[in-house]
């Protein structure tokens, strides 16, 4: 079983996956990663739109005027939503043990090296990217309104030292989905997303900006050759 201990795999979907299948399929993998069963993954996929409630969500951050199906993560943070257009991925990692500049059972570093992934990625599109106190999320300035938007959201769950749930991009949403909540309770500035700032941008752009900081700023990974929800 030890032969699993370093390996990540990298499995970015090519479809939908529905919501519940993605929360199922992280709760098997965790526990296998706990036991050594099985390498750590990132998961890169997409879900129909939704709104999920994080532990700290209010019920008045809820709008929903669409009447989109609402769901309960169980990571952190509070209302996010999810659909086409927006490149999740889900980051399953043994945090028992370092990942590049990671250290050890390190959860406040995990999330700021996951911040700097994301500002990494978006450079590498063009976009200079950043973070503010106070603020859960990666911002930049919106190309179109010249207004400090939000671009990308992370919210974690770690259980027994195994990380899931993880980062939001917007690459290509409607953006418009976005005001059946209050974002993660801030209610002072909008989101945007990379086609806003390049409207030639697509999925597969992202996903080689995401794949290529990674492996700067972690390390290598593995593809398997097919993924559970192909």
């Amino acid at each position: 079983m030890t032969r699993f201990y370093k390996e990540i795999i990298w499995q970015a979907d090519k479809k939908i996956c529905p919501y519940p299948e993605a929360l199922s399929f992280m709760r098997q993998q965790v526990e296998a990663i706990h036991h050594q069963q099985t390498p750590q993954r990132i998961w890169l996929t997409e879900h129909p739109p939704l709104y999920t409630a994080g532990t700290s969500a209010r019920a008045e951050d809820l709008i929903n005027s669409q009447g989109y199906p609402t769901f309960e993560a169980g990571r952190g943070g509070q209302w996010t939503y999810h659909g086409p257009g927006q490149r999740i991925a889900y980051v399953m990692l043994d945090l028992t043990q370092p990942h590049g500049p990671l250290p050890a059972r390190d959860i406040r570093a995990f999330v700021q090296l996951l911040e700097r992934w994301l500002i990494m990625s978006l450079q590498e599109l063009g976009i200079d990217a950043f973070t503010r106190e106070g603020r859960i999320g990666v911002w930049c300035f919106d190309r179109e309104s010249g207004l400090e938007t939000k671009i990308a959201a992370l919210g974690i769950r770690v259980t027994r030292w195994v990380s899931w749930h993880g980062i939001s991009l917007n690459v290509s949403p409607r953006l418009s989905d976005f005001d059946g909540i209050i974002p993660c309770g801030i209610r002072d500035y909008g989101v945007t997303s990379l086609q806003r700032f390049n409207p030639a941008l697509q999925m597969e752009d992202a996903d080689r900006a995401l794949l290529k900081s990674w492996t700067a700023l972690f390390g290598p990974v593995i593809h398997p050759a097919a993924t559970p929800a192909d």
